[in-house]
């Protein structure tokens, strides 16, 4: 019997890290197709090179890569990406900027709307939060930091930002939390 509960221990991780790698081999996906969009040449593309090192970096197969540059290209005509931003207020103050990279639109935003909805959160108008930020090289940096003191509000911030995280679609979160 032991054996066999070796064996189902080692059947847990394996489904984990595989699921974990499918995440990161989705956004890297997502991100290439985006670049490719510019070019389906790594040599004459530099964004798409350097993405494509990110992925390759990550253990991404080529053959994953080669899709997602044919797909991002126009080779591959199936849903086109498209990268949409939305500004947001989360639990506590917390303002945030949320990245996201979506064939839909309609259901990306309704998967956003319900998680803030889930941690006390709501979608903020356009221009409404981004003017609490800059926009440095690539990164959105804020121009104040709040701090939360209590580690209740601490612990809903950081589970929004876990439930964020793990929606396909979203790319990158910023916020002007410090934790």
């Amino acid at each position: 019997m032991s054996g066999h509960s070796h064996w189902a221990g080692i059947k847990h991780k394996k489904e984990i890290t595989d699921q974990k790698r499918g995440k990161i081999f989705s956004k890297m996906a997502k991100l290439i197709e985006i670049a490719a969009r510019k070019g389906g040449d790594p040599n004459m593309n530099p964004s798409l090179r350097l993405v494509i090192e990110k992925a390759r970096s990550v253990n991404m197969p080529n053959d994953n890569i080669e899709r997602a540059i044919k797909k991002g290209s126009g080779e591959n005509k199936e849903g086109q990406l498209e990268e949409v931003a939305y500004e947001a207020y989360g639990p506590h103050g917390a303002a945030l900027i949320i990245e996201a990279i979506t064939d839909n639109r309609n259901r990306t935003l309704s998967e956003i709307k319900h998680i803030l909805n889930t941690f006390n959160g709501k979608l903020a108008e356009t221009g409404s939060v981004k003017y609490l930020f800059d926009r440095k090289e690539g990164a959105w940096i804020p121009n104040y930091s709040i701090e939360i003191i209590d580690p209740n509000a601490k612990e809903q911030i950081i589970k929004l930002f876990e439930t964020l995280d793990d929606n396909d679609d979203v790319n990158e979160i910023y916020s002007n939390v410090n934790l």
